[in-house]
């Protein structure tokens, strides 16, 4: 009954996964498409912080995501060492779809 029950769970979990696919593939490859990736990864430190280290970060901060999406566009430095992080030619929406991917890292 245990082996049943745990693989109908891996099953489920297994078919979220993938219905939320495409979904984070877009925010992925968009990340991508916009250099983000020269100087970050989702789980090492680059050039700039990994995507799961701002997540952790930033968990449980409301004013995140529209702090962070202000960062994108605008650039920053200081929070995460000397090295500045460049003003990115993205929309506010770009910008809100790739720090929303990244906070739920």
């Amino acid at each position: 009954m245990n082996s049943r029950l745990l693989t109908a769970c891996a099953g489920i979990a297994l078919a979220a996964a993938m219905l939320a696919s495409p979904a984070a593939m877009a925010d992925e490859a968009l990340l991508k498409s916009k250099g983000c990736t020269a100087c970050h990864a989702n789980d090492k430190k680059l050039i700039g912080p990994a995507y799961k280290d701002v997540a952790k970060k930033y968990k449980g901060d409301a004013a995140a995501a529209a702090k962070l999406a202000d960062k994108v566009i605008k650039g920053g430095q200081g929070v995460w060492g000397p090295v500045p992080m460049p003003p990115n030619k993205v929309t506010d929406d770009e910008a809100k779809k790739m720090v929303v991917y990244i906070l739920a890292m």
